[in-house]
């Protein structure tokens, strides 16, 4: 029998965020260490401290349309991908990371959100229901923490962050009908995940008060 290669098809896949069939890191669930002090976590606090960065780029441009604020966006939300690579690559997964990154996903798309909404880079109802989707979200998922719930993150709600992001991006550098496009179907899809979050979570903590005894 052929030796299985160190490197198949599939633990490519894995590597590169492709396959997220399996359990997630033991290190990532609840009652785990924060372990702050990782790689992956750097990465994180270099995101959350290019925003206000982008902010002033963006403001201080006059119109909102400004090539360094959109790079900054970009590498901001680019960063998400890189902490979980090399999470992955070195094996330094943490529970703070896995509480930190979906929250500087929000602030990223928040950020943005104001932006397009005082220049009017994008339809401001969109921005609206976006950025009421992201407080929803922040409010469900203190609620969910406070139940001792947890709430895993659904593909709608993964691949949502594509669009939106790549709304604003593009809504940063030119005008036109394709980064309002891009958002509308990222909130389309942000909806609907948020509809299954809170299924969810009305299901877990149901399922916790029917194991409580008495």
């Amino acid at each position: 029998m052929a030796e299985r290669a160190p490197f198949g098809r599939g633990r490519l896949r894995r590597l590169f965020g492709l396959d997220r069939s399996g359990p997630p890191p033991r290190q990532t669930e609840k009652g785990e260490p924060l372990n702050p002090w990782t790689l992956p976590n750097l990465v994180g606090y270099l995101r959350i401290a290019a925003i206000p960065l982008f902010l002033y780029l963006a403001f201080d441009s006059g119109d909102g349309r400004s090539p360094g604020a959109a790079i900054v966006f970009c590498l901001i939300a680019g960063g998400d991908y890189v902490d979980g690579l090399l999470a992955r690559i070195t094996g330094q997964y943490s529970r703070l990371g896995a509480l930190l990154d979906p929250l500087i996903d929000r602030l990223t798309i928040l950020a943005g959100a104001i932006v397009c909404w005082h220049f009017e880079l994008l339809p401001r109802w969109a921005l609206a229901l976006l950025v009421a989707r992201e407080i929803a979200m922040l409010l469900l998922a203190q609620q969910a923490l406070r139940r001792g719930v947890e709430i895993k993150v659904n593909w709608p709600g993964r691949i949502s962050v594509f669009p939106i992001m790549g709304g604003i991006f593009l809504a940063l550098l030119v005008d036109g009908w394709v980064p309002a496009a891009l958002l509308i179907a990222g909130v389309v899809l942000a909806l609907v995940a948020i509809a299954l979050y809170a299924r969810t979570g009305i299901e877990a903590v149901r399922a916790q008060d029917r194991a409580q005894p008495g």
